[in-house]
């Protein structure tokens, strides 16, 4: 009898929750940032289950998405937002700094991704797990394995391997940390990662950066000469350009090699301005391939692109003129990617799922392979930089108003 009570409580508390939800609405008056963040929460009532999760995760979507949600907050102050990322803290960091399903020994560098967001949790709690848990995160790096010329491994099961989408997930983490804890010492290695990850990835006969590099040469996918994976995946570049932009607030203008990965960043604005579809403004699945039959407009990459062509406009690291760039591929997003329901709830479409590299159901990184990997809405690799393009985007119109009120 008790089963069947308890059994009539949870369906019954199912119905109310999804009774509540189904009412909820996302206000079309609101900012695009705001609008998307509302919607988020409204598919994931708790913050662990972003990234479609059914159980707790330590994931680097968790952080991607969560920060950029306490940007939002940050900007335009609703409390609810940082409480949703608080939550997700709170969940998974126990009372000694321990991270649920965090496990150092695996040195996987995605894991460092969602160590950012805590940042500022410290901050604003100054609850000491969190302090506990951002260096238990930093301690990986000290110990994560490493080629010859000091470049990271993407993860201990990827020996040699260095892929674009780890600089995002490690280095920009790795600067903050630098910064925050006057760790000057920190800045050439974290300046080598972005270098290093050029020098083994860059493809001479486009300007663009393939998805990844073995310098063992080992692996199928690699290249037996260079090591370097088949193509230029978009999001893999899209991650590349996202951690240029947000490393380089916690580098030194004075430092070292800091004018190497201007060179770098104004390389790929370049490039994106080049191979941008001139048509909607946004960006192919693979580019090195855009245009070509069977590849297609991918929302993550585009709006990654986007956001970092944005920034890097406003903090003066490329010409003022990628602006325009930029705000043709945030029109192209509004016009092909987000669609709205009846209810103000905002959906971003056309995102590619996931893509890697080698493993356990081995992947080649050709072309075929690519094209082919699962499509999904509001996938949060394309959701969190959306609401940071989006937030980018707002500035300028909030400046272009002040501008025109003088």
């Amino acid at each position: 009898m008790m089963n069947n009570l308890l059994c009539k409580t949870f369906v019954m508390g199912a119905l109310i929750c999804s009774t509540h939800l189904a009412a909820q609405k996302v206000s079309d008056k609101q900012p695009w940032s705001v609008r998307m963040v509302e919607s988020e929460m409204i598919r994931c009532p708790e913050s662990w289950q972003l990234d479609f999760q059914p159980k707790l995760k330590w994931d680097y979507c968790h952080g991607l998405e969560l920060q950029a949600m306490l940007d939002v907050y940050d900007t335009y102050g609703d409390k609810k937002m940082f409480d949703y990322a608080l939550a997700y803290a709170d969940t998974m960091i126990h009372k000694d700094g321990s991270i649920e399903t965090y496990k150092l020994h695996e040195y996987n560098i995605d894991r460092l991704n969602s160590g950012k967001f805590l940042f500022r949790i410290y901050e604003q709690t100054k609850d000491e797990k969190y302090k506990k848990a951002i260096d238990l995160l930093r301690s990986q790096l000290d110990t994560h394995p490493r080629n010859e010329d000091g470049g990271f491994w993407h993860k201990k099961i990827y020996p040699n391997q260095m892929w674009l989408d780890g600089i995002y997930m490690g280095s920009t983490f790795y600067a903050e940390y630098a910064f925050r804890n006057d760790r000057v010492q920190d800045y050439p290695d974290v300046v080598n990662q972005f270098i290093t990850v050029a020098r083994h990835t860059y493809d001479p006969k486009n300007g663009l950066y393939r998805h990844a590099c073995d310098v063992s040469r080992k692996e199928r996918w690699a290249d037996s000469v260079t090591g370097q994976s088949q193509h230029s995946w978009g999001r893999a570049m899209g991650w590349y350009a996202m951690a240029f932009v947000d490393a380089l607030d916690f580098i030194p203008k004075h430092e070292a090699g800091r004018d190497s990965m201007l060179v770098i960043l104004n390389n790929i604005a370049t490039q994106l301005k080049r191979i941008q579809d001139p048509k909607t403004g946004l960006w192919y699945q693979v580019l090195d391939k855009s245009g070509e039959k069977g590849n297609y407009l991918e929302s993550s990459c585009s709006t990654m692109f986007v956001y970092a062509l944005f920034k890097a406009v406003r903090k003066g690291y490329i010409d003022k003129s990628y602006l325009e760039v930029a705000l043709k591929g945030y029109k192209g997003i509004l016009d092909n990617f987000i669609e709205v329901d009846k209810d103000g709830v905002v959906t971003i479409t056309k995102a590619c799922a996931v893509a890697g590299l080698g493993g356990k159901d081995y992947r080649m990184g050709d072309y075929t392979y690519y094209i082919n990997e699962t499509i999904r809405s509001n996938d949060p690799k394309a959701v969190g930089p959306f609401i940071m393009a989006s937030l980018e985007w707002e500035r300028l119109q909030q400046v272009r108003e002040i501008v025109n009120q003088k």
